[in-house]
């Protein structure tokens, strides 16, 4: 009787005893199997092991567990912040990486980063952190041979073409480039020109990629005073694919030459700070890239994951500056942002955009798109909105002919009289277009761009076709590459100088006005500007509130190729009465921006918590997610109170 209760009692300890928790850093067997799991099947590695992490040893217990459910509501719970990167994270502990019969473990590093930048998230929703994220339970470090299941959102998971070695340091491999290859080809650019570029992301796509940019300047990362700032923008409709890869190309080509030391390429990033945006939609791209190259694609993936046309999301601005033209002593320029826009869906892409057109001060752009062969210039929203044709020009609208016409001119095709080829139409005009009078849209880059900063931007239609062959890519290159070149050449037209007050201090937000052109300019943070212009004899002022109007007439000659340099010394007024105070350029935008508050990095805006738990209230209102779980509720997601 004795020796049965104690075989009894030993039976119930060995029940009882936890599993053994997976150290660091041990190496542990198991047999690979295929993924098969609906939330994880876009993973970077294709094999898993069971039993998992949790010690859930079939793909049925895992997928009506209350973790597997977790990962698969999260974009919804958290209103898309923090995804794909979470529900990748858990699907590394859920379904973990298997090769030749070993699992490897996700990097700890990985989900404590993730873990701070996040943790908000989920507090603002009144929900715990998920006890399968602890990052010392189920990660490892570096050193213990772990992996990043974040890698992908980076571009980081590529896997390249065998190349001969003996290619040329000039090579350009004119292909289509994925997301991945294409983050690979900016860092391996960068890389390989260190001292001249860097990259950078602005932001995250709805599905949690990266927005990258390269950049070339003698000072990566830095505004240099008195060099102006440029930007391509590709790909903003994800099927119009060749504005992408022409940036991919150009910026190859600008590393290279200035290594090999051509005199234009290096005059051109010795004096400019030049940044370039391949893809503004990735997710578009993605959808567009699965149908294929070739097809007629005018509609798959043209929008993002949220279904917006990114094209028609920014702030209607227009239509205000139209109700301000009529009003005298009224400035077309930095116009707030309304209210009201806010209320509607506004694209992560689109906030990241915004962002950093507030972060620097770009003086010249131009946005790549596909489908016609032909330059177009703001407005791009009809004086008048129900013409949908109609001439609407901007106060600019001889220096936005100049610059559209230098992109035109500079293309041997725009610029070919046949009417009988892709872009004939626009022949008679020289290949350039108002934009409302080819037809009218709101909601445009190219109009924010113009009213709500200081930056130029046109639209290039590069091709009759969204998604060439990639054996005509070679030819598209070549034959946008001069006028690429150009473009960027003439950030250095019309004038630029430094405001400051008579000790040499800098004067921030000065406006900088010409005379009988309805649109200002503003300095920069050093006191330093850039005033687009064609040639011409232009009176132009410099004022700042508490300081008297400074004005000077400037010639710009025909033949000129460079900014001309005008500076202005301002000077204090001794009384300044409180009906001439004007707002500031620091106060132009409304007291409350979501923009100022956006982390364009976490992707969307933090959500609202949407009730959560309070005394009177047992479960939060996301506890209704896991309704079909019986015995097994993940009562771990309640706060401890």
């Amino acid at each position: 009787m004795v020796l049965r209760l104690l075989l009894l009692l030993g039976g119930l300890l060995r029940a009882t005893k936890p599993a053994p928790r997976c150290e660091s850093g041990q190496e542990t067997l198991a047999k690979c199997v295929d993924i098969a799991l609906s939330s994880c099947t876009d993973v970077t590695y294709t094999q898993m092991s069971y039993p998992n992490f949790l010690d859930q040893k079939s793909r049925e217990v895992i997928e009506y567990s209350s973790e597997y459910i977790l990962i698969s509501v999260l974009q919804n719970l958290l209103q898309g912040e923090c995804n794909p990167d979470l529900r990748l994270l858990g699907c590394s502990v859920l379904a973990p990486q298997c090769e030749k019969d070993k699992v490897i473990k996700p990097c700890r590093h990985v989900c404590e980063k993730l873990k701070k930048n996040c943790l908000h998230a989920f507090d603002a929703i009144d929900m715990a952190w998920p006890y399968f994220l602890d990052c010392d339970r189920f990660f490892a470090g570096e050193e213990e041979g772990c992996f990043d299941p974040l890698a992908k959102l980076r571009g980081e998971v590529v896997v390249e073409e065998d190349l001969p070695s003996d290619l040329p340091g000039t090579f350009i491999q004119f292909k289509h480039h994925s997301y991945s290859q294409m983050v690979s080809m900016l860092k391996k650019t960068a890389s390989k020109c260190s001292h001249i570029a860097t990259t950078y992301s602005i932001g995250r796509s709805f599905e949690g990629k990266d927005l990258f940019v390269i950049e070339f300047s003698t000072k990566p990362g830095h505004h240099e005073l008195l060099k102006p700032e440029f930007k391509y923008v590709g790909n903003m409709h994800g099927n119009e694919v060749v504005g992408k890869e022409l940036l991919i190309y150009l910026t190859q080509y600008l590393c290279s030459e200035y290594l090999l030391g051509n005199p234009r390429i290096q005059t051109l990033i010795n004096s400019t700070r030049i940044h370039l945006l391949p893809s503004l939609n990735p997710d578009g791209y993605e959808m567009a890239a699965e149908e294929g190259a070739g097809y007629n694609g005018w509609v798959v993936g043209r929008q993002t994951a949220q279904n917006l046309d990114l094209n028609r999301n920014f702030p209607d601005l227009t239509s205000e500056a139209y109700r301000r033209a009529g009003i005298r002593g009224a400035r077309l320029d930095h116009i707030p942002i309304p209210q009201s826009y806010w209320w509607g869906k506004v694209a992560p892409e689109t906030k990241a955009v915004m962002k950093w057109l507030r972060s620097i001060p770009f003086v010249l752009s131009a946005s790549l798109h596909g489908g016609e062969l032909v330059v177009t210039y703001p407005y791009d929203y009809s004086r008048h909105p129900m013409e949908e044709k109609m001439f609407s020009p901007t106060p600019d609208e001889k220096t936005f002919k100049m610059l559209a016409k230098a992109y035109a001119d500079a293309h041997p095709v725009i610029s070919d009289r046949s009417e009988l080829r892709c872009g004939g139409n626009f022949v008679k005009r020289g290949g350039i277009i108002n934009g409302a009078e080819w037809y009218s849209f709101t909601g445009g880059m190219a109009d924010f761009n113009y009213l709500h900063t200081n930056c130029f931007e046109v639209t290039v239609e590069v091709g009759c076709e969204k998604f060439p062959l990639e054996e005509e890519l070679f030819t598209i290159w070549h034959e946008n590459r001069d006028a690429l070149l150009n473009y960027m050449e003439m950030v250095h037209r019309g004038i630029k100088g430094i405001v400051s007050d008579k000790f040499g201090n800098p004067i921030k937000n000065a406006r900088i006005s010409v005379r009988g052109i309805q649109h200002d300019v503003t300095t920069a943070a050093d006191g330093d500007y850039w005033r687009l212009l064609p040639p011409g004899t232009y009176v132009i002022s410099a004022q700042a509130p508490g300081y008297s109007r400074v004005m000077k007439r400037v010639t710009l000659p025909t033949k000129m190729k460079r900014a001309g340099r005008v500076d202005f010394v301002l000077r204090p007024i001794d009384t300044w009465p409180n009906k001439l105070l004007r707002r500031s350029m620091e106060d132009i935008y409304d007291p409350y921006d979501p923009l100022e508050l956006y982390d364009p990095h976490a992707q969307h805006g933090q959500p609202e918590a949407r009730g959560g738990s309070s005394p009177g209230r047992e479960k939060p209102w996301w506890w209704s997610y896991f309704s079909s779980l019986d015995l097994h509720k993940p009562l771990w997601l309640l706060k401890q109170r």
